[in-house]
């Protein structure tokens, strides 16, 4: 594993993603989703919604860092309130 560079915001973050997952499955198991259509262009699950999610955070991101030298810090107000709207109304 030493090809990759492991810092504690590295580690953060997996750990994160690790845990959305675990919890996403025990919710599965409790309440099994049910396809919905949202603001999104086709019926989605919770974890269709989930995926879609992280994928629009990374583009917010690289949007970020692509125009901008502020603090990536700054994105994740935007990228939280995304993610939340996705997950509740996509």
């Amino acid at each position: 594993m030493s090809w990759m560079a492991w810092t504690l915001a590295t580690g953060i973050f997996f750990a994160c993603i690790f845990t959305v997952l675990v919890v996403m499955a025990v919710w599965e198991q409790i309440s099994p989703t049910v396809e919905r259509r949202g603001f999104l262009p086709m019926a989605t699950t919770r974890g269709d919604r989930l995926f879609i999610g992280l994928l629009c955070t990374a583009f917010i991101y690289l949007f970020w860092l692509a125009t901008t030298d502020a603090s990536p810090w700054l994105a994740l107000p935007g990228s939280l309130i995304w993610m939340a709207a996705i997950g509740r109304w996509g």
